[in-house]
């Protein structure tokens, strides 16, 4: 079941729609961090409008130039660790346009339902982003207690949050929050496997950037079979 739902997926990825979704995933957190390059920017601009003077050196007119070029450094090695983060989280936001490209194609007799609203999207994406970041960083305290199993913690954690998370994605969408929370505490185990496989690629560079959108569909495809049985 999960193995066939993940397959399906993945045949799917070259669909239109994922694809808009994965570009405007990365779109906007490349103008995210432009836009915060640009406010760096106008601080050492503003820090650096009056003439600076230092004791035995006098004025300074080069600490402009340094402050922008420090800060241009700064970003690009911010952008190195929030890429793949921010981007998912953005892209979170348009995954009902996934779950709904996979039941257009596999379930066209369904009935559609209403969007998420942008405002519910932002915040679920928000929880979601700050409980991942968050046990993310308690999980360091267990690698450091547990060093022979830091891997297995890792995959194990994430493995349960995707899992989590996608699951009620998919099926919120047909039976409501508190539906999608039963039928997950009734496939408990199953759910969580099927996070551990998502959990994988992350740790494969620009690979990761897409496991929001194979998360969504996957976890559609195993909404449907379960709900299904």
């Amino acid at each position: 079941m999960i193995l066939a739902s993940f397959l399906k997926a993945l045949a799917q990825l070259p669909d239109v729609r994922f694809r808009s979704v994965l570009w405007r995933g990365i779109g906007l957190t490349i103008a995210l961090l432009i836009g915060l390059y640009a406010g760096l920017l106008w601080i050492v601009e503003w820090l650096t409008a009056a003439p600076i003077t230092l004791p035995g050196v006098g004025e300074v007119t080069w600490l402009g130039d340094l402050l922008s070029w420090g800060s241009l450094g700064l970003v690009i090695v911010l952008s190195m660790f929030l890429m793949v983060p921010v981007a998912s989280a953005i892209t979170s936001l348009f995954l009902d346009e996934v779950a709904q490209a996979v039941e257009d194609k596999h379930f066209p007799a369904l009935p559609r339902v209403p969007s998420v609203s942008f405002g519910d999207g932002l915040r679920d994406t928000v929880n979601f982003l700050g409980v991942l970041i968050g046990a993310n960083l308690f999980a360091f305290i267990l690698y450091a207690i547990f060093p022979f199993a830091a891997f297995f913690i890792f995959y194990a954690l994430n493995g349960f949050l995707l899992g989590r998370e996608y699951f009620q994605l998919a099926a919120m969408r047909r039976i409501g929050r508190e539906g999608a929370k039963a039928l997950r505490k009734r496939h408990q185990g199953t759910i969580w496997l099927a996070g551990c496989l998502m959990a994988v690629p992350l740790s494969f560079p620009l690979i990761n950037l897409v496991i929001p959108i194979l998360g969504a569909a996957t976890f559609t495809h195993l909404y449907h079979a379960l709900n299904r049985d």
